[in-house]
């Protein structure tokens, strides 16, 4: 894990005197006696630090697998050299390999806390599995050979390890030091062959003779070498390429698998030919030829049964003329075979016994298969081998997901109630049984508050996740999509789509944790409000609006009613009843040069929709095309459950409804919006004038607008120009928040933003002062643009109960507040004391209850008021409004609308990620660059507190999904399968050793199968093998020192806590493995003194972990 450096500021410098003079002329501003109070800041650069915590989801691109199986734990390696170990639900860790080389091969030292990983840079590396954060204790490198394929026999400290040339040396795993006992190829084969026979791809010993190991080249030779004469016993050839060989325990036939798809099992006695060959999916002929060429069969695996026939398992062999089959696991068990589609390719899979002894009846109970995107677990015990329900949050790429956002300290109420409608979803048909993979120990959870995640995805579908203390796990799946008619045929799509494929993906989710409304914004440009509701309902008609909306004033010809904007705009019907598109004027010229015109990108369903509990759909609006041209998506999107409304904007402009009315309350251009205070110069018509004399000019904001050739292709952002192609690859698009992602970043028009439009980027409600006059705070809405605008709507809401739902609200514009350099990202208010006030909501209460209309309309007359402790019922209060933009910040004190404080966050990069999060019961302004800085500033005064280099390559998918939450709380995408959490708390950063689970758990090895009188009697049973005599540098003398290289353990603090922890870990072992002999331990106990003092040199944190440990028992490590 790596640590930071935390560049610590002094407090209070870069407020300058600047600042002091702007603070002078606010208290001037103020009424005598009302002084503006100085507001003490209790956040200090001590109180931040940034780690990684945990790393959620299915490991991307796996490539390697492997089982403990008495300690129960698994692990998987990936083309990225990350390593995921996986214990019991929740217990869970992360490791890379510095190198990044893919994963080829993983070998646990089985209930021993280790294990060896082999790259495919040619490296070895031992994992310390005994500590919290498994380290590499040893490494070593191969310079003349690369590494194919690795064995480590139970209970052994030698390695085996193949290689290309097809040659196998021996590697001690304490020390990590080469053996001089090489088995060479050339001595391997008959003298007589002429061919070299390919690199080595099986090693394992005979389970009852470890002094015999087979070994396979790929060529199709199989050689049985007897360690001790240093000669072959058997050679076995098979015309065809070998993939993989395992052995029957009985240690008297194996198996191999081939490249032609068939099995051929071997009598160790007799290597002429084959005992029996099979072709598991190969078609018989009848006339006695051999069957078809199949695909190669890549792995197979031999188990016996006591009680009845071996199971024989593998992975694909089908047939070749089984196009677009799915990727096959095929179990063979006496006459049975059973064969089972996946929905990925086989990566790799094992079958877990009962023993971990080769010489004793294996006894499966289950495969784990490793797909390319998925884990699946087969009960091998139940008839027709149903799969098990995966604990672990592996699903998050089910559909790529599109964006996310992170909640913590939210209602206690709210996880078990999304529980509570999400256990309603579970597939059936699952094992009976409990997950078998069930190792290690679960941490402490110090945190107390709960944690909620939401990713929205490229299917349309919303995802909500407990990530309280560290841990995640799904509670409920949302399907936007259901309100949509599908298309039936390919022919229908071009008509009003403007994506090629996934039109429901999700861009931006805007959700209320008090009221539970959730509102999301979809690609075709639309939006879908949801109330919560734990009662089913059937929805006769979905309620749905559709939005015209226009960019320039000119491009109306027909008065709506936008020209006098302090009127409410009654585009919309006071009805509950569905608007529909007639109640929008046609105002295009479109029947006349048959341009496409007034019609919304998807269809909503027009048939009764069965709506589970959960969320339910209380409000469909789509914005429409416009004479020909195809609506802009959607960038800003905001709801408040306390006012009813629903505010969103793209670049042509902003709309408001009330979704209580279900009516279009404001209809906005952006110029009419900026208005005469406008301080830019835009052009008044869209680029394409002659093309389309009444409808709205084109910005391709979001990568998702498919349109004619001649559209303006400027790149205002990352966005631009290109068409969506969101899934399989999750391609980086489709975030709003950092829709300037490669813009030229200047707060003026350049010369490639002149083409595009000023898009809406930050909306926000709150009950504030709206203009420099006004005496007391008042509902209004928030505006900020991507040229750094900040505009504020006035809101006047009706009184509640009836008179909410017959009286229209009255929204007003009130012109420009002020401009920042870059969009604006991010707006909050902070009272006169410097508290964080929310925006207003209303609490949940269930609305699907008839009978109690009484308290329904007693809720509803009662009028919502903001949850901030200071609504400035005092006249002279104040409040501060904080704007964080992509290049600076900036906190504004209301209603005087001076600027207290401003910080320039970058000049040479630019934000992505903005939020105003709440901290040691403080609140703070965390950003997120494009650069890799993650910065924190204090409010009001953004002194900054942390600035630290965190990503070195930020890429899309980063951008789109970054995000920060209160309590020090961060996470993002950090692949398209896997979220990665980090703190910037320095608190849990302490904690966080507690709050990991641990991985190993002392467990006492199983005991060796009984021989029996009889085997005993004649000779039979394993026979074993002093293999430290015979590879031991005594008899077989020293490695070449240019074959390969040790390399300790990393350097660095982390890497001496872990050489520290490891050195304990070993001691644990070998107490462990002394007490199990009956002997004393009165020796150990001085070697364990003696090997701590020696680890003190070390540093002195390595002092102090051991001082941790010193006092403990061998049990408690």
């Amino acid at each position: 894990m790596r640590k930071f450096n935390i560049r610590k500021v002094l407090d209070g410098l870069t407020a300058g005197s600047s600042s002091a003079s702007q603070q002078q002329q606010l208290q001037q501003q103020h009424p005598p006696g009302n002084r503006e109070p100085e507001i003490q800041e209790t956040l200090q650069s001590e109180h931040f630090q940034l780690c990684k915590t945990v790393r959620h989801g299915f490991p991307y691109q796996p490539s390697a697998l492997a089982f403990d199986p008495v300690q129960k734990i698994l692990a998987v390696g990936t083309q990225t050299g990350a390593l995921r170990l996986f214990g019991r639900p929740g217990v869970e860790c992360y490791c890379q390999h510095d190198s990044g080389a893919a994963v080829i091969q993983l070998q646990f030292l089985i209930n021993e806390g280790a294990l060896v990983s082999a790259l495919a840079d040619d490296t070895l590396h031992l994992w310390n599995l005994r500590q919290k954060r498994p380290a590499i204790l040893h490494s070593l490198k191969f310079c003349r050979e690369r590494v194919t394929f690795c064995h480590l026999p139970f209970q052994s400290k030698w390695l085996y390890v193949g290689t290309e040339r097809g040659n196998i040396h021996i590697v001690n795993v304490e020390s990590f030091t080469l053996s001089g006992y090489v088995i060479m190829w050339n001595k391997a084969i008959e003298l007589s062959s002429k061919s070299h026979p390919g690199p080595v791809v099986h090693i394992s010993d005979n389970p009852m003779d470890e002094g015999k190991l087979l070994i396979g080249f790929e060529s199709g030779t199989v050689v049985l070498w007897d360690l001790k004469s240093k000669k072959a016993d058997y050679r076995y050839t098979y015309d065809e390429a070998i993939h993989s060989v395992a052995w029957h325990h009985e240690g008297k036939q194996f198996i191999c698998s081939h490249s032609d798809g068939t099995l051929t099992i071997w009598n160790v006695r007799s290597p002429a030919k084959p005992v029996q060959t099979i072709t598991p999916h190969g078609k018989q002929l009848k006339d006695g030829k051999k069957p078809e060429p199949c695909k190669p069969i890549l792995k197979v695996e031999f188990k016996t049964t006591r009680p009845g026939e071996p199971f024989i398992i593998l992975s694909g062999g089908l047939s070749y003329d089984t196009v677009g089959r799915r990727p096959c696991l095929t179990v063979m068990h006496g006459k049975s075979t059973a064969v089972l589609e996946m929905d990925y390719s086989i990566v790799d899979f094992l079958t877990l016994c009962e023993t971990p002894y080769p010489n004793d009846f294996q006894e499966p109970y289950a495969v784990v298969v490793l797909l390319e995107k998925d884990l699946v677990l087969i009960d091998l015990a139940q008839n027709g081998y149903p799969i098990f329900e995966n604990p672990y949050p592996l699903s998050i790429h089910e559909s790529p997901v599109t964006c996310c956002e992170y909640f913590a300290d939210c209602p206690v109420d709210l996880i078990p109630a999304l529980y509570s409608v999400g256990a309603r979803q579970k597939r059936q048909g699952y094992s009976k049984k409990e997950w078998p993979i069930n190792g290690g120990n679960w941490g402490l959870g110090a945190q107390s508050y709960s944690e909620i995640i939401i990713t929205g995805h490229a299917d349309g579908s919303v995802k909500f996740w407990d990530a309280s203390a560290i841990n995640l796990q799904v509670l409920y799946k949302l399907k936007t999509s259901k309100v949509f008619e599908k298309s039936r045929n390919k022919d229908d799509k071009p008509n009003t789509d403007i994506v090629d494929e996934d039109p429901y993906a999700i861009q931006i989710i805007s959700w209320c944790p008090e009221s539970r409304m959730l509102c999301i914004a979809g690609v075709s440009a639309h939006v879908i409000i949801y109330r919560f509701s734990k009662q089913e309902v059937i929805t006769e008609v979905i309620p749905m609006l559709e939005v015209r909306l226009l960019y320039d004033i000119s491009d109306v010809e027909s008065p709506e009613g936008e020209q006098a904007p302090p009127l409410p705009t009654p585009v919309g019907s006071a009805n509950p009843q569905p608007v529909p598109p007639q109640s929008h004027p046609s105002t295009s010229s479109s029947s006349s040069d048959g341009l496409r015109d007034n019609v919304p990108c998807l269809k909503v369903k027009n048939s009764p929709l069965k709506q589970s509990p959960g969320y339910q759909t209380e409000l469909v609006i789509q914005l429409v095309w416009v004479s020909g041209e195809p609506p802009q998506q959607i960038t800003s999107l905001a709801v408040n459950s306390s006012y009813g409304l629903v505010v969103f904007g793209n670049c042509s402009g902003i709309a408001m409804v009330d979704y209580l009315q279900k009516a279009v309350l404001l209809n906005l251009g952006t110029i009419e919006l900026c208005g005469s205070s406008d301080p830019y110069r835009r052009e008044p018509r869209s680029p394409r004038k002659s093309r389309q004399p009444s409808g709205a000019g084109l910005c391709d904001i979001s990568e998702g607008t498919v349109a004619p050739e001649d559209r303006c292709k400027s790149p205002t952002s990352a966005k631009m120009s290109r068409k969506l192609s969101l899934p399989t690859d999750l391609k980086p698009d489709l975030d709003i928040k950092d829709n300037s992602f490669s813009r030229s970043r200047s707060s003026s028009v350049t010369s490639i933003d002149k083409e595009s439009r000023e898009a809406i980027s930050a909306l926000h409600f709150c009950e504030t002062f709206t203009r420099k006059a006004d005496s007391a705070p008042s509902p209004c809405l928030w505006v900020g643009t991507t040229l750094g605008t900040v505009l504020v709507i006035a809101l006047n809401l009706p009184p509640g109960g009836e008179q909410r739902l017959l009286q229209p609200v009255i929204v007003s514009p009130s012109g420009t507040i002020l401009r920042l350099k870059g969009a604006v990202l991010r707006m909050a208010f902070l009272d006169s004391t410097g508290c964080l006030m929310p925006p207003a909501y209303e609490s949940w209460k269930e609305h699907n209850v008839p009978e109690e209309k009484d308290e329904k309309e007693k809720l509803k007359k009662r009028r919502p008021v903001s949850v901030s402790p200071s609504s400035s019922q005092e006249i002279s209060e104040n409040q501060y409004a904080v704007i964080c933009s992509e290049k600076q910040a900036k906190v504004i004190s209301l209603p005087t609308q001076n600027c207290a404080y401003k910080q320039n966050i970058t000049e040479t990069s630019f934000v992505l990620r903005g939020d105003i999060v709440s901290l040691s019961n403080s609140i703070c302004l965390a950003c997120f660059c494009a650069n890799g800085h993650i910065m924190t500033f204090s409010l009001p005064s953004l002194r900054p507190l942390l600035d630290v280099y965190y990503l070195p390559l930020t890429n899309m998918r980063i951008a789109r999904t970054f995000c920060f939450t209160n309590n020090g709380q961060a996470l993002y995408l950090v692949s398209p399968t896997e979220i990665q959490r980090l703190t910037y708390s320095q608190e849990t950063c302490e904690n966080l050793q507690e709050m990991l689970g641990e991985l190993f758990t002392p467990v006492e090895t199983p005991e060796a199968p009984n021989r029996g009188f009889f085997k005993g009697l004649f000779g039979g049973g394993a026979q074993s093998l002093d293999r430290e005599e015979l590879f031991g540098e005594s008899s077989s003398g020293k490695a070449s020192r240019s074959l390969a290289q040790h390399i300790p353990g990393p350097g660095g603090i982390e890497g001496v806590k872990g050489a520290a922890s490891g050195v304990v870990g070993e001691l644990a072992r070998a107490r462990l493995a002394l007490d199990e002999r009956g002997q004393k331990l009165s020796d150990l106990e001085e070697r364990t003194a003696a090997m701590l003092s020696s680890a003190d040199s070390f540093s002195k944190h390595a002092h102090e972990m051991m001082l941790k440990y010193k006092d403990k028992k061998w049990y408690q490590f």
